[in-house]
């Protein structure tokens, strides 16, 4: 039997690297006689590669060639990823990817065509890259209803806030830092918008819950609106911000799901997850609250958990897993508007007096917070818990104050 890779990026020459250095303790643990690799598909050279006898920039090779049973998707994007695995389980071959953009958009359809051809499409590595989470939520807590999931699920992100955190950094030398240390790309929207967390929810959500969730049902902010002081505020109310991602189960069969900076209070496991380490916080019924934590990305760890799903697939050789979701139904995922929250409200005011008492005046019980060097004109609340459709409407009637921030706080 023999696997192929596609894509010879930092994950992909990460999976060459650990499922040689480790192939024959990988051999015993997949119950297979021979498992090797035999093909990596890119379109670059790389002629001193040790593997360069390996390579292929014909996809067709990999596809057409029987005796390749599993194959590594680690390209990113969806295209042609979507059609090179649509592909590959429909001819039979078992999928395993770190895809979470993939996954996330195309999750649902992707396992059914697996499921119809008898092979397995795994995706550990998607979310979290090195912390076990989709086979610890689709295997160890089976027997929980899973009532909420949150996290901090993307690393680059949490470096920045970090930074603006410990060491009083601006938002933009964050940025400029976590770039130059590698975690931050070139072009980091991705990660400062949301957009990665989003998609990581989404596979979260999607496997807690039984049914597709898709990243444009989900309401997402990025991090680029929080200031050093909002943080200095929250530091005196005792907490510290953070982009989260969260999804809940409501009672009506439907399901709630976010991804935007909040306030995390000093008491949350999450508050302490600092640098680029990420914490995903799931809560059964019958476990109660249960922490993953550890680095999510990186070359190697991210690498541990594409290999780990290269050997569950050997080792369901001509078997299916019971393993995935349904789809998706309409209006799934609820106005988030409607949901019950309490915010944290940085604004300014020509009459702090008077902008305090109508801000009393309208929402009725506030803990007004204070900072170090506070500008005259400017002061902070935060509110009791209420739908934040209500929330909203009642800050936008207080014609006293100029809102600068509004940020949701967290009961985790």
């Amino acid at each position: 039997m023999y696997i192929a890779v596609m894509g010879y990026g930092t994950v992909g020459s990460g999976v060459v690297e650990v499922f040689l250095k480790n192939h024959d303790s990988i051999i015993k643990k997949c119950g297979q006689s021979q498992l090797d690799l035999k093909y990596i598909l890119d379109l670059r050279d790389f002629p001193n590669d040790p593997n360069k006898d390996k390579f292929t920039k014909d996809f067709n090779d990999i596809l057409n060639d029987d005796e390749v049973k599993i194959v590594v998707e680690t390209m990113g994007g969806l295209h042609p990823a979507f059609e090179f695995v649509s592909s590959l389980l429909k001819a039979g071959k078992s999928v395993v990817t770190s895809n979470k953009e993939l996954v996330a958009a195309k999750g649902y359809e992707l396992l059914s065509i697996a499921d119809e051809n008898n092979v397995n499409f795994l995706f550990e590595a998607s979310v979290g890259g090195g912390i076990p989470i989709i086979r610890p939520i689709s295997q160890c807590l089976a027997a929980n209803e899973i009532d909420e999931i949150a996290g901090i699920l993307n690393g680059t992100t949490n470096f920045i806030l970090t930074m603006m955190i410990e060491k009083n950094m601006s938002f933009d030398d964050a940025l400029k830092l976590a770039q130059e240390n590698g975690y931050a790309e070139k072009d980091p929207t991705a990660d400062i918008e949301g957009h990665d967390a989003c998609r990581k929810i989404c596979i979260l959500a999607s496997l807690c819950f039984g049914k597709h969730v898709y990243p444009e049902s989900v309401h997402t902010e990025g991090i680029t609106k929080v200031t050093l002081s909002d943080v200095a505020y929250v530091n005196n109310l005792g907490g510290v911000i953070k982009l989260i991602g969260r999804a809940k189960r409501l009672g009506n069969g439907k399901i709630s799901a976010v991804v935007s900076p909040c306030v995390v209070m000093a008491s949350s496991q999450l508050a302490n997850v600092s640098d680029v380490f990420n914490a995903i916080l799931v809560r059964g019924d019958a476990i109660g609250d249960v922490v993953f934590y550890g680095r999510g990305a990186g070359k190697l760890p991210t690498a541990s958990a594409v290999v780990a799903d290269v050997i569950d697939c050997a080792k369901h050789t001509n078997r299916k897993k019971i393993f995935g979701w349904g789809p998706s139904e309409d209006d799934y995922v609820v106005d988030y508007r409607e949901l019950d929250t309490a915010l944290f409200v940085r604004a300014t005011a020509d009459d702090i007096e008077k902008a305090k008492k109508a801000v009393k005046k309208v929402f009725g019980t506030v803990k007004f917070v204070s900072r170090d060097n506070q500008p005259e004109n400017e002061f902070a609340f935060v509110t009791d818990n209420e739908k934040e459709k209500e929330l909203i409407a009642k800050l936008d009637s207080i014609s006293e104050i100029k809102p600068c921030s509004v940020i949701r706080v967290s009961d985790y």
